[in-house]
């Protein structure tokens, strides 16, 4: 078995193994259930499938995946699925509807992160049973409790994290202490998708092996080896000698220097999330209104993303992301003068201290100190604290934090998706722990606009998009805790023989259609 280590050099991967460079950092789980981050989903939707899967062209469209077919009753209140015949998971247990309706209620019954893809859609694991039904061995019906568009229901089911179906009798075979496998799935998998993790060593390296009872086409790669590769210039040496077939994480001076390369290839897809700055509401400092404007008001987004977030991102200040419906709300020109007036009218007319967290890697890392600069203009000092998922992402799901560099992502591709993670927030109690809503970590709730929210899931047509423009340029106009500043794009650098890589714009990239001309 090849396994490429640190260090190690070879003139080419071999022709039946794909390896891959990324960042492990904010890998902090396996579990479905728990935290979603890009890079864990860049694992596990090559090892979960759901019923549904997100069209990698069209992200607006649900296409079939582990159901053949469905179909909505009459007064949308269920959805029907029928699932492919004979599927097996990875260890060759049998694929029934009890795997998928099992799966779905652990996600809701643990109430990690991504739980609240569903809390949010009215499921609780008080009436999980009663919507959530195995009619027979190949039919699911989804009950939906709430009012809403099925085809929210349906995109729900399709994210890697919320709507991964998991072999039921595998992973209660590790259960401990009623965990439901929790921390038996942190580094290993249960699942029916074109690989089955082999071995995951942390901030090391990922293993997949193929998975020979995968339902789909067959797959070229007998095994993709994902290796940790945090640092950027690593990563390009070991594309150009051939040590690696595909580069996730490369620096936007180092996709440059590739670009003439005739034997790698860089590719660039507008993709699924939003680079923001987020303040917490908990903080009593940024708790004032002139704070937040202020802080807005000094940032030069233009000049910002033309210096730091080439290949990463473009600007784009609304919550609510192109493709999806979202417009220029909230495009302003720095206003240095302006912002130092709003610090004096808060009492701070000599300026303040405050902390910015950020992962430490691109464009994260350089996006902080970009903040940082531009901060230092109206006189706030933003002392930035580096590391990785936990010492950010951790502390903002304590909400325990005073500025974050972060990244969203993962929420259906729908308006509503977006506004339900950046601006919905049914209950800012620390014991509520919605820890999937942006809102929810940086303390942000209204329910003015909750209600707005809802009400413009029900529109329809053109009615429907002028409710959520109108919600944008509100949310633009209330000094927000969340402020966008670029939607991602997603950039890669392959060896010029990989075939068949096709960029999910929902992180869900499947590497089953991948091979190499050889």
């Amino acid at each position: 078995m090849f396994v490429a280590m640190p260090g190690a050099s070879v003139a080419e991967t071999p022709a039946d193994q794909l390896v891959i460079g990324f960042s492990m950092a904010n890998v902090l789980t396996l579990d479905p259930a728990g935290a979603g981050s890009k890079e864990k989903v860049q694992i596990t939707t090559n090892v979960y499938d759901c019923l549904v899967g997100i069209d990698p062209v069209d992200r607006a469209k649900v296409v079939p995946e582990l159901a053949e077919s469905w179909e909505v009753s009459e007064d949308s209140s269920s959805i029907r699925l029928h699932l492919r015949p004979d599927l097996r998971f990875a260890s060759g247990n049998a694929l029934t509807s009890e795997d998928v309706v099992w799966s779905l209620k652990r996600v809701i019954t643990l109430n990690l992160a991504q739980a609240t893809n569903f809390k949010l859609r009215g499921y609780t694991a008080e009436n999980a049973a009663q919507n959530l039904i195995a009619v027979d061995d190949r039919t699911v019906e989804i009950r939906i409790p709430e009012r809403t568009d099925p085809q929210i229901i349906l995109m729900t089911l399709s994210l890697a994290g919320s709507g991964a179906i998991l072999d039921r009798k595998v992973v209660l075979e590790h259960e401990k202490d009623g965990d439901l496998g929790t921390a038996w799935l942190a580094t290993n998998t249960a699942g029916s998708g074109a690989f089955s993790v082999q071995r995951m060593l942390p901030n090391d390296m990922v293993i997949l092996a193929r998975n020979e009872n995968y339902w789909g086409n067959p797959v070229d790669m007998k095994r993709v080896i994902m290796r940790h590769v945090p640092e950027s210039q690593t990563q390009r040496l070991l594309l150009t000698k051939g040590d690696l077939d595909i580069a996730y994480t490369l620096s936007a001076p180092d996709l440059t220097s590739l670009e003439g390369n005739p034997d790698i290839k860089v590719t660039s897809e507008l993709g699924n999330g939003l680079y923001y700055l987020a303040m917490s509401l908990k903080d009593p400092v940024l708790q004032k209104r002139e704070i937040r404007q202020a802080i807005v008001k000094l940032l030069d987004f233009q000049g910002i993303n033309d210096a730091v977030m080439r290949y990463y991102g473009v600007k784009h200040l609304s919550p609510i992301q192109i493709g999806l419906g979202g417009t220029k709300a909230g495009e302003t020109a720095p206003d240095i003068a302006g912002a130092k007036a709003l610090l004096a009218q808060a009492g701070y007319p000599d300026g303040l201290k405050l902390s910015l967290r950020a992962l430490s890697e691109p464009p994260f890392d350089n996006l902080a100190v970009a903040i940082q600069g531009a901060l230092a203009q109206g006189g706030i000092t933003a002392e930035i604290i580096t590391g990785g998922g936990e010492t950010v992402y951790g502390a903002m799901r304590q909400r325990d934090f005073q500025l974050i560099v972060g990244r969203s992502g993962g929420q259906v591709s729908h308006p509503d998706g977006d506004l339900r993670s950046i601006l919905y927030n049914p209950d800012n109690s620390d014991g509520a722990n919605l820890s999937g809503l942006l809102s929810w970590r940086v303390s942000y709730h209204d329910d003015k606009v909750n209600k707005l929210i809802d009400d413009a899931l029900l529109l329809t047509g053109p009615s429907q998009h002028e409710a959520y423009v109108a919600l944008e340029r509100q949310y633009a106009e209330s000094a927000p805790a969340i402020q966008p500043v670029s939607q991602v794009t997603d950039s890669v650098a392959m060896r010029a023989d990989v075939e068949g890589l096709r960029i999910s714009p929902v992180w869900q990239t499947k590497l089953a259609s991948v091979g190499k001309r050889r």
